[in-house]
């Protein structure tokens, strides 16, 4: 049972982390929180992959809400290890998601922000390979949304974080699951061969 109260905590942990991944990428789409550029179509096209959406927040639901639904899941499955069996399949989804999510804001703060420069609307830091990140002093090459750069970076931070966070909850998880299915039966079996 204690596999189960393990599970259900690493469910409760993951989804603050989910919430949060969803608002940081929604935010993305609005610079400084303006909604002109949204609708001007002045937005890079990584928000639009939806890594804080579906990858760091959807995808970590699924985990979340069976990992929360253990304790009811044993005592409708046959034996416990069916119950851990799902708790795996859910963690490997939520790795997944997470993942994804962690990819894709690497690859989104690698190419910059897409903001208004003297040559036009661009990705200015796009062939910097992320030297931008280290030099403030290139940052006033974008014009408009202002502060884009400092917005990007701090939202793609964030969901770099957080994804890290999941994906090291969801392996724990994944771990104890593995652990519990494949061992806990053969625990069992040792302790009735043992008292018979």
């Amino acid at each position: 049972m204690c596999s189960f109260g393990f599970a259900r905590s690493m469910g409760f942990a993951l989804i603050p982390l989910a919430i949060c991944c969803i608002a940081a990428n929604v935010l993305l789409f609005f610079p400084g929180g303006a909604m002109n550029y949204v609708q001007d179509g002045h937005i890079s096209w990584y928000p639009w992959l939806f890594m804080g959406v579906g990858g760091g927040g959807v995808a970590v639901f699924l985990p979340a809400a069976v990992f929360l639904s253990m304790g009811k899941c044993a005592a409708s499955c046959v034996t416990d290890s069916c119950a851990m069996c799902s708790s795996v399949l859910a963690s490997l989804v939520g790795l997944a998601g997470s993942s994804y999510c962690f990819v894709v804001s690497a690859l989104a703060l690698l190419k910059g922000p897409y903001c208004f420069t003297l040559m036009g609307w661009s990705y200015p830091f796009e062939n910097d390979s992320g030297n931008y990140l280290f030099n403030r002093d290139t940052w006033s090459s974008c014009i408009q949304p202002s502060n884009i750069v400092q917005w990007d970076v701090t939202l793609l931070s964030i969901l770099l974080g957080l994804s890290v966070l999941e994906f090291i909850i969801l392996f724990l998880q994944l771990v104890n699951g593995v652990v519990n299915a494949v061992c806990r039966p053969c625990c069992y079996k040792q302790e009735y061969s043992l008292n018979a």
